[in-house]
């Protein structure tokens, strides 16, 4: 195992191992009316997406890892224009499960989600149609975990809680995921990501508690901001502004110190950070936390133009799993995923178009300045 010494994380060392990135989740085709209103328009373009899936592809395609997405689709014209969108992503599709298509979608369909990027004061808005989806009856014994984590290896999987809301069956593949990741060496990330909407038919926040309680004994990084925190887990952010960008560090401290005294398996905790003054304008930036090393802070980037926010979150996570599986200090793995987070909410879609070199760059302070 070679050890990250801040965060004391044991990362199998990529020779012995077939895949750096390994991503448990839906994959949705997501429909896109680019500057105009989904109740208006007439023609989207069409790319994929999904929570868990964005990760491994950002770090497929910024970072130039090596990544699979364990996965289901419906096996029609849709499924495969979704394969065709993820190789195009350099992620590996082998672990992909294809499951019969009835020709209508009463018991199997493929997830769709039509999202409006927004702009100044009218908000971004996404709109799912996942009912019933292949992904959403993936069951915990339809993948031999054993033989990804043990025979083919894997140095880190990533997961979250949009995955484990699908459905009963999702919830139970997440756990059987991390646990067979942790018999085998590989680490666990796991976005809690807190929907409303996912939760709301099948018992609310209080499912959504015992669900994140059960998987989390078995997370070595986990990442959410201040209401996954408390919608997910239960933990109360206490004397913190309503306006994310000035949440006070001690506040958030206090919450990470009560998170990680329930759960002492969290290496690493980390959030981001965001005020929302427009659709097209947010702050933006990011904490994160080790035992070793207490609290560090990215740059903080004030007014932030936001040309789709979508995948914001999930290209930090990427950033962030990148530089722990370099082995950097943690406060520059954070400067990473806030980078990365930043400049992919420059471009459309929910998946990275930025390069390894351009979030480096702006990680280590650089600007917008024409590279010529």
């Amino acid at each position: 195992m070679e050890s990250t010494p801040e965060t004391t994380l044991a990362v199998r060392p990529a020779a012995e191992t077939r895949y750096d990135v390994v991503a448990l989740g839906e994959v949705m085709l997501r429909l896109d009316p680019g500057e105009g209103r989904i109740r208006t328009s007439r023609t989207f373009r069409a790319w994929e997406g999904g929570g868990e899936y964005n990760v491994a592809r950002g770090l497929r395609r910024a970072f130039g890892l090596r990544a699979a997405v364990v996965t289901a689709l419906a096996d029609n014209e849709i499924g495969r224009l979704v394969e065709d969108c993820i190789l195009a992503g350099g992620v590996d599709t082998s672990l992909l499960r294809w499951l019969p298509y009835d020709g209508v979608g009463r018991q199997v369909r493929n997830g769709l989600n039509f999202t409006e990027r927004g702009f100044g004061v009218r908000g971004a808005v996404g709109v799912s149609d996942r009912g019933h989806t292949a992904a959403s009856q993936l069951g915990p014994d339809d993948v031999d975990w054993d033989h990804l984590f043990g025979e083919l290896g894997v140095r880190w999987l990533h997961t979250g809680g949009i995955y484990a809301a699908l459905s009963e069956t999702s919830a139970q593949t997440v756990l059987a995921a991390v646990q067979a990741a942790r018999r085998h060496g590989t680490v666990v990330s796991y976005d809690l990501n807190y929907r409303p909407s996912l939760w709301k038919a099948i018992g609310g926040q209080a499912r959504a508690q015992e669900v994140n309680r059960e998987i989390a004994p078995y997370v070595d990084v986990m990442i959410g901001n201040e209401e996954d925190f408390t919608a997910a887990l239960g933990f109360e952010v206490e004397g913190v502004d309503e306006n994310l960008a000035h949440l006070a560090t001690d506040a958030f401290g206090a919450m990470i110190d009560r998170v990680s005294q329930a759960y002492p398996g969290f290496r690493v905790i980390a959030t981001t950070l965001r005020t929302v003054h427009s659709a097209s304008i947010n702050d933006w930036g990011a904490l994160a936390w080790s035992r070793a090393t207490g609290l560090v802070q990215a740059t903080h980037r004030e007014r932030l133009e936001i040309m789709d926010r979508v995948g914001g979150g999930d290209s930090f996570a990427s950033g962030l799993v990148y530089g722990l599986l370099e082995g950097v200090d943690l406060r520059t793995a954070v400067e990473y995923g806030a980078a990365h987070g930043a400049l992919a909410m420059t471009t459309p879609g929910d998946t990275t178009m930025v390069t390894r070199a351009e979030i480096l760059k702006l990680a280590g302070g650089g600007n917008a300045r024409v590279d010529r």
